[in-house]
């Protein structure tokens, strides 16, 4: 009966698509932050709208929510883990493999933020574009993750097949 709710017909390219974004982060963190060692290298300029820093988030989106304590970064682990059980539960139940797709992508950036809290206490952030003055916020892979998702799900929404009701309403 619990099946029921943690697997459905997408759920195998949804879930397969949260561990590669999970692994992708973890990749790059671990390149970034071992390889590279951008920590004591500092900032690394790729292009003149774009750079590669170590930005450490304590918070969440935009870096609000600042929580500078392990408790406050273990609550903060917790909710993107609450989150992405809830999304499986979700995609679970998703009719369209877009939707699913999208979901999977959102559980894997999140989990990946949740494991740099966990093991670093914040999250790592790496991207950084510029230009023209105007500076938009550092963010990582799963980051990338997450709005790729959330970007697939509206988009999903939107198309036709969700907004034909069944004859008869």
């Amino acid at each position: 009966m619990l099946t029921r709710y943690l697997w459905g017909p997408h759920s195998a390219i949804g879930g397969g698509l949260a561990l590669a974004a999970i692994l992708a982060d973890r990749l790059h963190k671990w390149v970034m932050l071992d390889v590279v060692e951008i920590g004591r290298r500092g900032l690394i300029e790729v292009t003149g709208f774009f750079d590669l820093v170590l930005v450490w988030n304590q918070g969440v989106s935009y870096g609000l929510f600042q929580q500078q304590t392990a408790t406050g970064q273990l609550i903060l682990a917790g909710i993107n883990v609450i989150v992405a059980a809830a999304l499986w539960a979700w995609m679970s139940r998703m009719d369209t493999r877009l939707a699913a797709i999208s979901a999977g992508l959102i559980i894997g950036g999140a989990i990946g933020n949740a494991i740099d809290r966990v093991l670093y206490g914040a999250v790592a952030d790496f991207f950084h574009f510029h230009a023209f003055g105007w500076s938009w916020y550092v963010f990582n892979v799963a980051d990338i993750a997450i709005v790729a998702g959330v970007a697939g799900l509206l988009y999903d929404s939107f198309r036709d097949s969700h907004k034909s009701a069944p004859n008869g309403d």
